[in-house]
């Protein structure tokens, strides 16, 4: 009974051990990555935009209805902002940016974000930016912005091997692996089986 009762302090003094422990990226790596992220997300955009703009030029279209359509490309383009940077930082914490500038977004225990967490970050993200960029004031300080505190996450720096010495690292994992023997059979199974 009493080691129920001292497993949740323990969990408690590890999370706060990890999160003290994690190196909290600055405000010029967060800007060198989303200026990255922001780049691809607009190129993207752009060759999206002139296809379309190609395939409607084909149908003749009202002027009427260009305001509609205007608007509906500015919704498109911000849910695919959101889920740029929502699905990377679900999936593996990192934009192409943050992985270029080798940072990683963690929760406070240095865990994957959740992503309904990076739903909230980005929104947070934006607010942040909403009269001037005062929500990201704090990062030189704190090292933690206004999307970060809302969010409950943390930028932390990460190393990690390139491309080419990530392929070479499996390659040479599955080397090992088929020079190993097979596991021995179970005799049991082998004598059930031919009965």
């Amino acid at each position: 009974m009493s080691s129920t009762a001292e497993s949740p302090q323990s969990d408690t003094t590890l999370n706060t051990t990890v999160e003290e422990n994690l190196p909290y990226v600055g405000l010029v790596t967060r800007l060198m990555s989303w200026c990255v992220d922001i780049v691809i997300i607009n190129v993207v955009a752009i060759i999206t935009g002139l296809g379309i703009e190609l395939v409607a030029s084909i149908f003749p279209i009202t002027k009427n209805l260009k305001p509609l359509f205007v608007a509906i490309a500015g919704g498109v383009y911000v849910l695919w902002t959101a889920a740029y940077f929502v699905a990377f930082w679900s999936i593996t914490g990192q934009t192409i940016g943050s992985r270029l500038m080798q940072v990683r977004l963690v929760n406070p225990s240095g865990g994957k974000v959740k992503p309904v967490r990076a739903l909230v970050r980005w929104v947070g993200m934006n607010l942040a930016m909403v009269p001037l960029p005062w929500g990201f004031v704090p990062i030189p300080l704190k090292r933690l912005g206004f999307p970060d505190w809302l969010a409950h996450t943390r930028v932390i720096e990460t190393e990690q091997l390139s491309m080419a010495a990530a392929r070479e690292e499996k390659k040479r994992q599955a080397r090992d692996n088929s020079q190993r023997p097979p596991p021995p059979l179970n005799r049991e199974i082998t004598d059930d089986w031919q009965s």
